[in-house]
Order: structure tokens, then C-alpha cells, then sequence
């Protein structure tokens, strides 16, 4: 059993990078990836600990991409922290976060609701805050009652605290991934709102683009989504992947290996995946 989503205290999850490789051990994971938003702040201390546990470790992050409707994200799989194409955007991506962090908290205070910069940074750590972190803080001081509910009344799309951040165009990020030695791989497919006939259309562009993988297995999708997804990517001779999509709290339904219960995605997927490397 592998996982290949997760995220940490480096981006939008809760859990240190140290403690996903505990996790992933105690889940009886063989494998696991680190995938936070735009960052690989936390694949060094993620891969030492991995390590100790006798795990194999893939360091990645997850990109959002820039589309017309829904939301996309490109999974990217075997990406160093060290410097290259790909990685030096990630810098770039990482300041305009930092700029729209501060647009969020003029926004909220005008909205009347208690959220500062500072505490928005205090609660992510330092690094890596986002709206994950903002629903956190509402919620701790009984704003909201839950994380939901702060994305359902004031953090999605749409809804009166949201502030739109930089993607990445799709040709990007799929171009940069595969200039820094990368696999890339699009994230619970379903998310881009698009019916089977145009979901197949968009995958087949992306495949021409330089897409390796389609994230079938995802931890929130019913086995009907699972099985219609693989045929997809079947039909575009993409790998099947998958994982949990674990933040901890954030997402608390959502745990490492497991998903919510009936994930259960095989040592085969990243054998496939790795075949696709360089």
C-alpha cells in the first residue's frame, strides 16, 4: 500500500512533515509522497524520517494551474529541492502567496471578521498559510463551527473572503515539471467540474502537453468515480495513481494510506509511475 497525497504544516496541513512518515509507517504504507501546495520546504526532513522507518520516499509538490472552470491541480512526483526550472517558479509562487495572505487579511478584517496577518502566519508556522489556516482561526474563535462552514460561508470561491492566487497556466506547469526531471500527474480529476465527454478532451490535451498520470485512486472518490477514472486513463495510456489528500485537521475525514477507510492504493501504482521518470 502506497499513498501518493499528502500534505503537511509546510503548506496546508496540519501535521509536521516528520510526523506523514509516521503516519504512512503506522498505516502500513510501503511508500508515501509529500506533495504541499507550491513548496518542498519539507522534503528533507520528510525524506530523513522516511529513513528511519524503512519507507520509500517520493518528494513532490502539488501546483495550482490556472482553468476555466473548476480547479486544477498537477501533482508532480521525484522533484529535488534543489535548484531548478520548476523549482525557481515555486520561489516566484511562494511570494505572490505571501502578497495575497496579505490581501486576505485587509479583506477579512473589513468583513468584521478577527484574523490578522501575524495570526495567520503564527498559524501556519511561518510558512506556507492559506485559507485552511484562516478557517483554523475563525473556528477557534467561534466564528464558525467547523472548517466547512468557513469555506461554505466565507472562504470559497465565490463567497465573500476569497481572494483569487496565481496559478500556473496548464502548458507551464506541465512543461516546467518535465524540464526539472518530474513526473506530472493531475490531481483528483473530478475537481474540474466537466462533464465525461470534455473531462476526456481535457485530458487528452493535457496528455499532448506532457501529462504522465491521472489520480484515479483519490480518497474522497466513490469506487464507481475510482473505475471510470482508470478506464480514462487507460484510454490515454496515462499511470494510474492515487492518495488520500491528508491535511489532518483540515480535512479530518481524510487520513494517510487509508483516505476514509477504503483507499487502498497498490504498490503497482508507483511502479508504473516511476517507469515514467526522465
Amino acid at each position: 500500500m502506497i499513498d501518493l497525497h499528502t500534505h503537511s504544516t509546510v503548506s496546508d496541513g496540519s501535521d509536521p512533515p516528520a510526523r506523514i512518515a509516521e503516519l504512512a509507517a503506522a498505516a502500513g504504507c510501503r511508500a508515501f509522497a509529500l506533495t504541499d501546495h507550491d513548496r518542498l520546504d519539507g522534503v528533507s526532513v520528510a525524506a530523513t524520517r522516511a529513513t528511519e522507518l524503512d519507507l520509500e520516499f517520493i518528494p513532490g509538490c502539488e501546483l495550482s494551474c490556472e482553468v476555466g472552470s473548476g480547479t486544477m491541480h498537477v501533482l508532480v512526483y521525484w522533484l529535488s529541492d534543489s535548484p531548478g526550472p520548476l523549482q525557481d517558479e515555486l520561489v516566484r509562487l511562494q511570494e505572490a502567496r505571501d502578497t495575497r495572505n496579505q490581501r486576505m487579511a485587509v479583506l477579512l478584517q473589513s468583513l468584521g471578521l478577527p484574523v490578522t496577518y501575524d495570526e495567520l502566519q503564527a498559524e501556519a508556522g511561518g510558512t506556507g498559510a492559506g485559507r485552511p489556516h484562516v478557517a483554523a482561526i475563525l473556528v477557534r474563535k467561534g466564528v464558525v463551527g467547523s472548517v466547512q462552514e468557513a469555506f461554505d460561508v466565507w472562504l470559497a470561491k465565490g463567497r465573500p473572503a476569497y481572494v483569487e492566487k496565481e496559478r500556473l497556466l496548464p502548458a507551464d506547469a506541465l512543461r516546467l515539471a518535465r524540464q526539472s526531471g518530474a513526473v506530472p500527474v493531475l490531481a483528483h480529476p473530478l475537481s474540474l467540474q466537466v462533464g465525461a465527454a470534455e473531462l476526456d478532451r481535457r485530458v487528452g490535451e493535457l496528455t499532448d502537453l506532457g501529462l504522465q498520470g491521472l489520480e484515479a485512486i483519490y480518497g474522497r472518490y466513490s469506487p464507481s468515480d475510482r473505475d471510470g477514472l482508470v478506464s480514462l486513463a487507460a484510454g490515454h495510456g496515462l499511470a494510474v495513481t492515487g492518495g488520500s489528500d491528508h491535511h489532518g485537521t483540515y480535512k479530518p475525514d481524510l487520513h494517510v494510506g487509508v483516505g476514509r477507510g477504503d483507499l487502498d492504493v497498490p504498490d503497482s501504482v508507483l511502479e508504473d509511475l516511476a517507469a515514467r521518470r526522465g
